[in-house]
């Protein structure tokens, strides 16, 4: 195993496996393109404020949910 592969560590987004370099969650959503939009999360089931996002670390099998706000009802 090479240095490059030690660091992907596979998760599951929304349902989509992805292999990510991200450590926390806040840099996944960096790394998504989602910084700017306001979004909620959750990691294996259990919501994650804002302000705790990046100190929530990704482990390997981890079950992100990042759902948008929708307007209406």
């Amino acid at each position: 195993m090479t240095a490059d592969t030690e660091l992907v560590c596979p998760i599951v987004v929304n349902g989509d496996p992805l292999a990510t370099r991200a450590g926390t969650l806040a840099e996944l959503l960096a790394e998504l393109g989602l910084t700017a939009q306001r979004v909620a999360t959750a990691r294996n089931g259990d919501f994650v404020p804002e302000r705790q996002r990046s100190e929530t670390r990704l482990d390997a099998g981890d079950r992100i949910e990042i759902v948008s706000p929708r307007h209406g009802g």
